[in-house]
């Protein structure tokens, strides 16, 4: 909380995305799906919240549907965006154009009426997400109740980390909690940090438990080194043989808050088969993980 005098701070502004996509060498499978954008604004229409911790550019649902074009993706997942706080309708509204094939991450509160999840439920909405990065949204203190105020609707938890050593401290919650729950950008695990950490390990208990997905997006952040980050292949190649039946991919499209040089999405749908060689692990990964945790329907070969 501010002083009494002080005014709040200043939401830093957010570089936009690469608005020039390449076309990727590698060929996306039938079905394949992006499990992790986001979709901002129009601000005019879907105002940021003013609790935000940065302020993007607007990066609309016809943005994401012309760079998934160029990209050759069929699925998406819309994680809500941290600039909008809980007021969910820019992701709603993205939602609503194409229900089919896409379905949505929700930032709520704990505590709201089960009617209004069960209205999100309808639209779309198939997961809450918690975060410790951005504000205005989620903290991990509201996991036990969201987890069971969301279970009837078969929703996951996504927990969204600054650190990856947070994930010890609701290792044990996650195990107890019953609910599915999707560990964003493999946990925030360093490439410095590597397969040796506390944090890995845990990943791989928590894998264990049946309820534990992977999401393999904005990895860029976790690299010492430029394209193509190998540094993180030791990390990728452990938890997708360990579990390629609960590894998802994600683009980050726009890229919020990108600490890094703005990545290509062109270049990042080619590290695909790098990160994943095994043809059948990338089916897994791209096609069947999303439509089992999402609910889309399957995809004949």
């Amino acid at each position: 909380m501010n002083a009494p005098g002080e005014s709040a701070p200043v939401p830093r502004s957010c570089e936009g995305p690469d608005r020039h996509p390449r076309r990727p060498a590698f060929v996306m499978p039938r079905g394949a799906c992006d499990t992790h954008v986001h979709v901002f604004g129009p601000a005019a229409e879907f105002p940021f919240s003013p609790a935000r911790s940065y302020t993007p550019e607007d990066c609309t649902v016809e943005d994401l549907f012309a760079l998934h074009a160029v990209l050759g993706i069929d699925r998406v997942v819309i994680v809500h965006g941290g600039a909008h706080g809980t007021d969910n309708r820019a992701t709603l509204a993205a939602l609503a154009r194409a229900p089919a094939r896409m379905r949505g991450v929700a930032v709520i509160p704990s505590g709201l009426p089960q009617a209004e999840i069960e209205d999100m439920h309808r639209r779309g909405m198939r997961g809450c997400r918690m975060s410790t990065v951005v504000s205005g949204g989620a903290s991990f203190e509201h996991l036990p109740r969201l987890a069971a105020e969301t279970r009837d609707f078969g929703w996951h938890l996504v927990l969204h980390f600054h650190r990856a050593d947070e994930l010890l401290d609701v290792e044990a919650e996650l195990t107890a909690c019953g609910s599915p729950f999707v560990l964003d950008h493999l946990a925030r695990i360093t490439a410095a940090e590597g397969v040796g950490s506390q944090p890995f390990a845990a990943v791989l208990r928590l894998l264990d438990t049946d309820r534990c997905w992977v999401k393999l997006a904005s990895l860029y952040r976790l690299s010492s080194e430029p394209y193509p980050h190998r540094d993180m292949l030791p990390l990728i190649h452990r938890v997708v043989a360990h579990r390629p039946d609960r590894i998802l991919w994600g683009s980050n499209w726009p890229h919020p808050i990108c600490p890094v040089p703005m990545p290509n999405d062109g270049d990042l749908v080619d590290l695909v088969p790098l990160w994943i060689p095994d043809a059948d692990h990338r089916r897994l990964a791209l096609v069947d993980n999303p439509a089992a945790i999402y609910g889309f329907a399957a995809v004949d070969d």
